[in-house]
């Protein structure tokens, strides 16, 4: 399975009797799914349709989709509302004896409201359902160019993780070839910690003097750090490989790396091995940072 972003755009466009749509869908990051739809006046039964077919198809980001409908050929018939014209020129008569005015204008007359209604042209059943079914259409198609273009998407992002696998791989490496990991390296470290631990008091108390040894000596190493940092490189490479929604398993392996590669930082004996760990503490977050945008 390929893999797939949660960002995306699409847009299809149709046409049905007298009536011309547009779909309008954007998807973005977000922890679940969620479908938030907009549609016109007549179009509401479309809702159950888009959010049963995108449910099959996705299962996170957040999708924004939006139905734009006109209607050709057809004009809006436009009438006077002779009730209410007639209570208005009534109340204009009973003022105007009593208010220095001119008399109203027949153009400041049908500006006030209610005098003129507009009826919008009365809808053939068949036409509006005809056109429903083809704007569920269209709606499939654009859910498709959407689910086209995060595929695509996902297809670079895989290969950015990759990157980052092999480099974290490679600085693992170096950490593993760190000078201050060499035995001799480390016994010379211990000799110089506890002759300075025997400097600074009159007393020697070897039980003391045992446990920091072994403090010191198990701070030093790394070797569980570097497995389990190897042991996600391969959980994660695995993973890519395989695709689908792979997003929140990627993430937890994320949180796992920084959690071992912060390891390695605190216990590093020396300097090298602290850039290295940090150069992999910065990779790990570019990681991290990429698989956010995973479904």
């Amino acid at each position: 399975m390929a893999l797939s972003s949660m960002t995306g755009f699409a847009r299809s466009h149709g046409a049905s009797g007298p009536y011309t749509f547009e779909w309008e869908l954007k998807s973005v990051n977000a922890k679940g799914f969620d479908l938030r739809v907009r549609l016109p006046q007549g179009f509401d039964e479309l809702e159950a349709h888009a959010k049963k077919r995108a449910g099959e198809l996705l299962s996170r980001g957040t999708v924004y989709a939006n139905l734009n409908v006109k209607r050709t050929n057809a004009a809006a018939t436009v009438r006077v509302n002779e009730d209410v014209l007639n209570a208005v020129l009534k109340a204009a008569a009973l003022i105007s004896g009593k208010v220095d005015a001119v008399a109203p204008s027949i153009d400041g007359l049908l500006a006030i409201k209610g005098v003129v209604e507009v009826a919008e042209p009365e809808g053939d059943e068949e036409e509006d359902k005809a056109a429903r079914a083809a704007a569920a259409d269209a709606f499939d198609k654009a859910l498709a160019d959407l689910v086209a273009m995060r595929k695509r998407e996902g297809t670079s992002l895989g290969q950015i993780l990759i990157q980052r696998v092999d480099e974290i791989e490679q600085l693992a490496k170096k950490a593993e070839a760190a000078p201050g990991r060499k035995p001799e390296v480390i016994k010379a470290k211990l000799a110089e910690q506890i002759a300075t631990l025997l400097d600074t008091t009159d007393r020697f108390d070897s039980d003391r003097l045992m446990q920091e040894a072994i403090l010191i000596a198990t701070k030093a190493d790394i070797r569980e750090e570097l497995d389990r940092i190897a042991s996600h490189i391969a959980q994660a490479r695995e993973l890519i490989g395989k695709g689908g929604p792979i997003g929140r398993k990627l993430d937890f392996l994320a949180q796992e790396f920084h959690r071992e590669v912060n390891t390695c930082c605190s216990k590093s004996n020396d300097i090298e091995l602290t850039n290295t760990g940090l150069a992999m503490k910065n990779v790990v977050e570019q990681f991290r940072e990429q698989v956010q945008n995973l479904e």
